[in-house]
């Protein structure tokens, strides 16, 4: 998932259910970078583009 080895894995004590659900719906690390890069570029270009004619 891109998160390092034994992130929930190597808590003591935790359950395999209670390592899931800590894991939960959350985004990993190189999903978020991309979404960030992807936002990033679009914002650059949109401000890029401003006061030219559509």
């Amino acid at each position: 998932m891109g998160l390092q080895e034994g992130w929930v894995t190597g808590v003591p004590g935790l359950t395999r259910n209670q390592q899931l659900r800590l894991l939960g719906n959350g985004v990993v690390p190189p999903q978020a970078a991309a979404a960030l890069t992807v936002l990033a570029d679009r914002l650059t270009t949109d401000r890029s583009n401003l006061g030219r004619a559509a």
